[in-house]
């Protein structure tokens, strides 16, 4: 595999991740340096099933649904190496996260991801989260790599 691949569309992000709708949380991926780090989105429209609780008067992303979208995007730049395919990425735990501002309808979250260390099965990365130029969420989060039977 390449230092930096391209991008991924939707069809290929459901080739490497398990999860689907209502909780795939990535759109597309921008950029991915496998094993080290990358980019991509999720377009937040009305129609999100979150939304419709959280909350009918004033609709905004659930922060804990911005983590785990931020985990998903790790887990693909991690299971694009061949030593991790078939794995599955599961929390082990999420460090100082802050959160900055509210994602709504017609929001585009714009993740960022970096692997701070990976030894064997087990790492942490940090993960950053915008709205254009705005800081939404930022911290760290640890995760194990598991078979998935």
């Amino acid at each position: 595999m390449t230092a930096t691949m391209a991008g991924l569309d939707i069809s290929e992000i459901k080739k490497i991740l398990p999860h689907r709708y209502p909780f795939l949380l990535v759109d597309r991926v921008t950029s991915i340096e496998p094993g080290k780090a990358a980019k991509g989105y999720k377009n937040l429209t009305a129609n999100e099933q979150f939304f419709e609780g959280h909350f009918p008067f004033k609709p905004i992303m659930p922060g804990v649904l911005m983590v785990e979208a931020l985990a998903q995007l790790a887990c693909i730049a991690i299971l694009v190496k061949d030593e991790y395919k078939g794995k599955l990425g599961v929390f082990t735990g999420i460090d100082g996260f802050k959160f900055k501002s509210m994602a709504q309808p017609g929001d585009r979250l714009d993740m960022e991801v970096e692997l701070l260390k990976i030894r064997g099965p087990i790492g942490k990365l940090h993960a950053i989260a915008r709205i254009g130029d705005k800081l939404v969420c930022e911290g760290e989060i640890s995760f194990a790599m598991v078979d998935p039977t």
